[in-house]
């Protein structure tokens, strides 16, 4: 089970990176944890589009990177200094406006590496529109 709660991450998402917020409402959301998993939702603004009316390549590798360090702190607890390592990303499919999803998952957990994929949808389809995998380096516990 999942050391910490969509709720709880969303707190600690919001406390620790206000950059996330706009005007105290958070742009991206944890929907839900699970083993190795969790569920965030990109809400849709307009500082997001480009123009064309399309989600732009930051946001969209902005929810990839933060969804996956979400679902591993989701595992290991409120761990604010673990970082991206790397991160690779494949635009599929120009995404319309509106709120995106990304479904993250952890394929490595150990006690330094953390290793995942997040795949991102518009809301209510099944159509991918983005592929990142990421690595992130866990600091040792003390």
């Amino acid at each position: 089970m999942p050391m910490l709660s969509a709720a709880e991450l969303n707190v600690f998402l919001d406390r620790h990176f206000p950059q996330l917020l706009d005007e105290g409402q958070p742009l991206i959301v944890v929907e839900s944890t699970g083993e190795m998993e969790a569920v965030l939702r990109l809400v849709e603004h307009d500082r997001h589009l480009r123009p064309g009316g399309t989600i732009s390549g930051p946001a969209m590798f902005t929810l990839a990177d933060v969804g996956l360090y979400a679902t591993i702190l989701a595992q290991i607890g409120p761990v604010g200094h673990a970082v991206t390592t790397s991160m690779s990303m494949n635009f599929m499919r120009k995404p319309p406006s509106g709120h995106l999803i990304a479904r993250c998952k952890l394929f490595k957990l150990g006690t330094r590496l953390a290793v995942g994929e997040a795949c991102l949808y518009p809301e209510g389809s099944d159509e991918m529109v983005a592929h990142a995998t990421g690595t992130y380096s866990i600091p040792p516990r003390r």
